[in-house]
């Protein structure tokens, strides 16, 4: 009797353990097709990330942890204390970077960033850190807003509706007037469409020049939105900013010189044909390039890009959240959580991985700085040569080395990631650097 009544209670418990197994099973079904819960009415004019935090809570907390300063050995900020004043008032920034590579204000001579060029800080700041460099003394056009601010809306207020039109009309605008319009920081709108949550390309910039590097491919009529995978878009929404790009004619359009490819070679070639330099050094006259941030570029040269990888994966790993898996928008390096960002796919230890990492940086940066060393000198001896009275024409030629060999340096020291994107092709870049400024250095003394 009492081991029948024991049975059933056996029974009894198993079946409702089975039946809590498929409650919960059912559960997570529902929150997988229900990935998220309607709070708020999402459009195409809703640009504050806080509205849509109230159906994305976790990404919007996570977006929020962005105001964090976190360096690591290469790269990164640590906070410093400022004074705050009428023309800017934060009471924190980051470090110079003028400061630790003095050779950099060399290499800008005469040009805005050899006034202030500081370490990056995260998405929280990208606009005010704008907003308030010192290069904002100079005069910049709207069109440095792109990368800076959410301009989905202000676009298609400018444009009566029309996000191309938008984006040409507040280009060649004075940045104060452009700015007027802008109310956020890169936000949601950005990179999801509100209706499908679905990752799309906004930046017109873009748009045309994955358009102009597919046709140099064999492509036609590629559309980024209409024709590009997922994961292709994982990488792509952030190459909407991290990026080289220059401002085209006096409409001051942000075009990316990708018509002839990605590589800092077919980079160099395209500003060449047209003609183009960002200004003109100070001490030598040479019509020099100023490489912006090349990191979609770096990242497609490197074993990562050609595995499969996408930048999110590696900047914004997976989280579990109940039966989702949700992108952290805590988008930082990987270097400061190996365990999500590398382990994944990587068995190695934390240890080893940080190790492989920090070796791959150190030997970078080891060669930057020589190629930097290597530019000085071309700089200091064609500055030599000018008093001297050395012919014209030989100068041309070492302006034309101090051009190729600071663009070259510039484009991975302007790439954020210390040579890791593409370590091989960062350092074949800085060979060329280093070659270019010894050949500018060899016409001088024949």
């Amino acid at each position: 009797m009492k081991k029948n009544l024991l049975l059933g209670i056996v029974g009894v418990a198993i079946a409702f353990a089975g039946a809590l197994l498929l409650v919960d099973i059912v559960e997570k079904k529902q929150e997988a097709r229900n990935p998220f819960f309607r709070v708020t009415e999402l459009t195409d004019t809703t640009e504050s990330a806080e509205v849509w935090g109230q159906n994305f809570p976790f990404q919007y907390d996570s977006y929020l942890r962005t105001v964090d300063m976190e360096r690591t050995r290469h790269g990164g900020s640590e906070s410093v204390l400022r004074d705050p004043s009428e023309d800017d008032p934060r009471e924190v920034t980051s470090q110079s970077k003028l400061d630790h590579l003095p050779a950099l204000r060399r290499m800008w001579a005469g040009y805005a960033f050899a006034t202030d060029f500081r370490e990056e800080r995260g998405h929280a700041y990208m606009l005010e850190d704008q907003i308030f460099t010192e290069r904002q003394a100079v005069g910049q056009p709207g069109t440095c807003l792109n990368c800076h601010g959410s301009m989905v809306v202000p676009w298609l207020k400018a444009g009566d509706g029309d996000l191309i039109k938008g984006f040409e009309a507040l280009n060649p605008l004075p940045y104060d007037s452009a700015r007027a319009e802008v109310k956020h920081p890169i936000s949601c709108i950005d990179c999801h469409d509100p209706e499908t949550m679905q990752l799309q390309v906004t930046r017109p910039g873009f748009m045309e020049g994955i358009k102009a590097l597919k046709a140099s491919q064999g492509v036609q009529d590629y559309d980024v939105n209409r024709d590009a995978s997922h994961t292709e878009m994982r990488t792509f929404v952030c190459g909407q900013c991290h990026v080289e790009y220059y401002f085209k004619g006096s409409e001051k359009r942000l075009t990316f010189p990708w018509a002839r490819g990605t590589s800092v070679d077919s980079i160099y070639a395209y500003y060449a044909d047209a003609g183009f330099k960002d200004w003109t050094h100070a001490e030598t006259g040479a019509p020099m390039l100023k490489a912006q941030h090349p990191e979609f570029e770096m990242f497609s040269a490197g074993t990562h890009a050609s595995a499969g990888v996408t930048c999110a994966d590696c900047h914004m790993p997976y989280r579990r959240l109940g039966a989702q898996k949700v992108s952290d928008h805590h988008v930082r390096s990987p270097l400061l959580d190996v365990n999500a960002s590398c382990m994944t796919c990587h068995r190695d230890s934390e240890e080893a991985l940080m190790a492989r990492a920090v070796t791959i940086q150190d030997r970078h940066a080891g060669l930057r700085d020589r190629a930097l060393n290597a530019l000085v000198d071309l700089i200091d001896d064609i500055v030599a040569a000018q008093q001297r009275g050395v012919d014209e024409a030989v100068l041309d030629q070492a302006r034309e080395y101090q051009r190729k060999a600071s663009f070259y340096v510039d484009f991975v020291e302007a790439e954020n990631s210390t040579g890791f994107h593409a370590d091989q092709e960062a350092a074949r870049v800085l060979a060329e650097s280093i070659d270019a400024s010894r050949l500018g250095q060899r016409v001088l003394i024949r």
